[in-house]
């Protein structure tokens, strides 16, 4: 009996070490939810990473050599690593160059991470602050651009000044975004423009009247619905569905126009897509270059701040624990 007796108070430890450590667990990884669920921004310093590239290209020109040249190669890196220590404390005096990176897809998704980005340099941009955006984007829904667009507004509207970098493509939405810029840099190949507006949609009416098969739909309002996938268009539905594609296409226009009163609207807002110097001639853009050009350029005059906005993930069901042998490992593994 004494025997049972200590072997049931050694599983009553074991059982409740176990369910103590288990409870550890998952407070801790419900904290990192937690914090998951606010986003956080990423602030990452980019003129040591420009000065690095330049030291290893240095370091390995230089080669071997004999056991002099390897103690001036380290008296050498003794005195950068001085000299970057009081680089460090001068670059808190210079100006900022906050860098904002938009990568659009049809829905702008990017946006959610954009407006919080745009949100942390209106609160901390001081004078002489400015923000590059490397902006990529074919375009898509015309509000959830129109949104994004009111994001970099909302910089011009806080005197920050903002220049905007095209790289590959920034296209109907794309340069609904860009023409806030008050100065924009566009690569020689990079596509440009696309001030249209368009929509398209299969009709499957004529399909479903050979099988026979009816399709209802009910209305209140006569605009409710124009043209549909399933229905037979009509003319009159047809007239209605283009007025207000021109009329989203008067609005993007106008919205051009005020941000660079500079262009001919008639010759440019056809649709057409320009290549870089074309863009230039037209007055596009402002200047022929890329965004790397751009950084190198202020490497020495500003300190480069990189923000990324990282948005929430979606909350776990509680009674979901999946996942909690994977935050255990997760969590010895950065232990």
């Amino acid at each position: 009996m004494d025997y049972v007796a200590q072997y049931g108070l050694f599983l009553a430890k074991v059982v409740t070490g176990v369910a103590a450590l288990l409870f550890i667990v998952w407070f801790l990884g419900r904290q990192k939810e937690a914090g998951r669920r606010e986003g956080r921004l990423e602030v990452r310093p980019l003129n040591r990473h420009y000065q690095r590239l330049q030291q290893a290209l240095a370091r390995r020109e230089s080669g071997a050599g004999d056991w002099r040249a390897c103690l001036d190669r380290w008296r050498r890196r003794r005195e950068e690593r001085r000299r970057e220590a009081e680089k460090v404390h001068s670059e808190a005096k210079r100006p900022r160059l906050f860098i904002l990176d938009f990568s659009g897809d049809l829905r702008a998704s990017a946006v959610d991470a954009l407006r919080e980005e745009v949100s942390a340099v209106i609160q901390a941009a001081e004078q002489g602050d400015e923000v590059l955006l490397r902006l990529e984007s074919a375009g898509g829904m015309v509000n959830a651009y129109g949104l994004a667009a009111s994001q970099l507004e909302r910089l011009r509207r806080a005197e920050i000044p903002l220049t905007v970098a095209v790289d590959k493509v920034a296209a109907s939405g794309g340069y609904m975004m860009a023409c806030v810029g008050e100065r924009i840099i566009a690569a020689p190949f990079a596509a440009v423009g696309s001030i249209g507006v368009v929509a398209q949609l299969p009709n499957l009416h004529r399909f479903l009247e050979r099988h026979d098969i009816d399709f209802e739909q009910f209305t209140a309002g006569e605009y409710k619905r124009t043209v549909t996938v399933f229905g037979e268009n009509t003319p009159a539905a047809k007239a209605k569905f283009q007025k207000e594609l021109e009329t989203v296409h008067d609005h993007f226009k106008t919205f051009v126009s005020r941000h660079r009163p500079q262009l001919e609207l008639e010759r440019v807002a056809t649709g057409e897509v320009w290549l870089g110097e074309e863009a230039l001639t037209l007055g596009l853009v402002d200047e022929i270059g890329t965004s790397d050009d751009f950084l190198l350029a202020r490497r020495d005059s500003h300190t480069l701040l990189a923000l990324s906005y990282h948005t929430p993930r979606q909350r776990r069901r509680p009674w979901d624990l999946r996942g909690l042998w994977g935050r255990l490992a997760a969590l010895l593994r950065a232990g």
